[in-house]
């Protein structure tokens, strides 16, 4: 475990801090991860929901105990400085503790981003949860890295867009912000939430559609994490063409900012 991470155990309802190594076969089954910089974050109650909603599905048993878990979690982290911290299910025989929590330094905030597309289709086992795919995600990006970039793009077998290995992907037609479409398989995004949000208070129309790599050329594109907000695309290695100016990407950064709240 990394010296600057806390790793923390919920059992009898509080979270007991992990001094030792875990032992025997670990499987994260379910993670959520959100930005607080000085005890303040963005749309918190969103990211237990989607928790809460994974976890309850793949164990209705631990259900019970989530709403004192998130009141743990909550106390618990720090009031000053930028940290990344992340709340895991995990799936362990014969074990009676499955919820944990891990405090993290943050990174450092990383602006333009350079797209590479995956060149074969979804490898991942699981891609609407966001969890079970993470060590596979993180090696999707290093492959990137070795082809000059620091995102990579996965497609379906039909070759649309569904999101990055690590970042929901949205882009812009004129005056029109798009998604991937609702009928692929990827992570309900916070982030792409708050963005679709802004935009309507915007005025700015929304909408989802399927598109290849090459429907891009051309057009302001970013990649969306609740760590890093808005990266604009600056380039994509193999797109077949530029992509456009960012346009959009001040005001919406600007707004964006303004939902982080005081973690009670």
């Amino acid at each position: 475990m990394d010296e600057n991470t806390q790793f923390f155990c919920f059992r009898e309802g509080r979270l007991d801090l992990i001094t030792e190594a875990q032992s025997g076969e670990v499987q994260l089954q379910v993670a959520d991860s959100w930005l607080v910089e000085d005890g303040r974050a963005r749309s918190l109650e969103a990211h237990f929901e989607r928790f809460g909603r994974w976890v309850s599905e793949v164990s209705p048993t631990c259900a019970d105990s989530l709403p004192a878990f998130f009141e743990a979690v909550q106390a618990e982290i720090p009031k000053i400085g930028r940290i990344f911290p992340r709340i895991e299910f995990h799936a362990e025989a014969d074990a009676p503790n499955h919820l944990y929590l891990r405090l993290r330094e943050a990174p450092d905030q990383l602006g333009d981003v350079t797209l590479w597309t995956l060149p074969e289709p979804d490898p991942r086992q699981n891609p609407t949860v966001k969890g079970p795919d993470l060590s596979l995600g993180m090696q999707m990006r290093r492959n990137a890295k070795m082809h000059g970039a620091d995102e990579a793009v996965i497609l379906d077998a039909d070759g649309f867009v569904i999101e990055g290995a690590l970042s929901s992907l949205v882009w812009w037609r004129g005056d029109k912000l798009f998604s991937s479409s609702e009928t692929l398989a990827w992570i309900p995004s916070v982030t792409r939430e708050e963005i679709f949000a802004i935009a309507a208070q915007m005025g700015f129309e929304t909408s989802t559609e399927r598109v290849k790599p090459a429907d891009l050329i051309g057009l302001e594109i970013w990649a969306l994490s609740s760590l890093h907000g808005i990266r604009v695309v600056s380039g994509w290695v193999d797109l077949g063409g530029p992509v456009g100016k960012a346009t959009h990407a001040e005001a919406f950064t600007k707004r964006l900012r303004m939902l982080s709240t005081k973690i009670s």
